[in-house]
């Protein structure tokens, strides 16, 4: 693969990902594992989470500067998250290519049927899984968001999106965003922008457990130019969040998944 690619692809992958608050992650490891067919898990796995980190901290700041990131909850979060990150790191080390392929996919096509299923994520409804947790955030527009969620059941979804994260390397937030949405009835855009500040530090502890786990000896120079895009891209992604409509794309992205998956799933049986 010819290096100047790369940032190419670190720069598409951080702008979607931006974009929806996932970190890209969930894009960026079927594209290793056909990219690079001779990798064990573990490296693509610190080489996307190298990447998810990078791209996930840009985007945080860039949000930041829009002011749509509730801090206390992406602080509470992350705490939950870090735990499940590291016990997930660790698993990954232990699982072979084709059964970690196989994982994957299977979590791509429940990806895949959820967003062509639910496209446009609402709102829950007043009084489901409610809580005495009550945030007010107002943007840099001036915009006001109130809501309230149930504290115990953020923690348990930010653990659960931590151990995805650090075993599949693929930032979480493609689960994160939908479940604050819909069960936390979050507003989507504070969603988003929470959910890429939790992503940036249970990544980073994730990553630490891969680089003490020795799993760069491969794929440091990857992980490096991979990064250089995505922090330019998730600039680019933050800055047109709210200047593109969501449903059609994440239809698209949906199929995507579906496609990138069966693929995955005749790589590893066939081998």
């Amino acid at each position: 693969m010819p290096w100047f690619v790369l940032p190419i692809i670190g720069l598409l992958v951080g702008a979607f990902g931006t974009l929806i608050g996932a970190g890209g992650g969930f894009i960026l490891v079927p594209i290793l594992l056909l990219m690079y067919p001779d990798y064990a898990p573990a490296t693509i796995t610190a080489i996307t989470l190298m990447v998810t980190f990078s791209n996930s901290l840009s985007g945080t700041l860039a949000y930041s500067r829009l002011k749509r990131i509730d801090y206390r909850s992406a602080l509470l979060f992350s705490l939950a998250g870090i735990p499940g990150a590291v016990i997930g790191a660790n698993v990954t080390g232990i699982l072979g290519r084709d059964t970690f392929q196989l994982i994957f996919s299977f979590v791509l096509i429940a990806l895949s049927v959820y967003l062509l299923l639910k496209p446009s994520v609402k709102k829950a409804p007043a009084g489901f899984l409610a809580g005495s947790t009550t945030r007010e955030i107002t943007d840099s527009d001036g915009i006001k968001h109130t809501f309230s969620y149930s504290m115990k059941v953020g923690l348990l979804l930010a653990f659960f999106t931590g151990f995805v994260a650090g075993l599949l390397g693929i930032g979480g937030g493609i689960i994160h965003v939908p479940a604050m949405s819909s069960l936390l009835a979050f507003p989507v855009h504070i969603a988003t922008a929470t959910s890429h500040m939790v992503i940036s530090i249970t990544t980073l502890s994730a990553l630490v457990t891969h680089i003490i786990r020795e799993s760069f000896s491969d794929g440091f120079a990857t992980a490096l130019l991979l990064s250089a895009g995505a922090v330019v891209g998730a600039q680019i992604g933050a800055r047109f969040s709210q200047k593109i409509s969501g449903p059609l794309i994440i239809r698209l992205l949906a199929l995507g998944l579906l496609a990138v998956a069966v693929r995955l799933i005749v790589s590893a049986v066939i081998s």
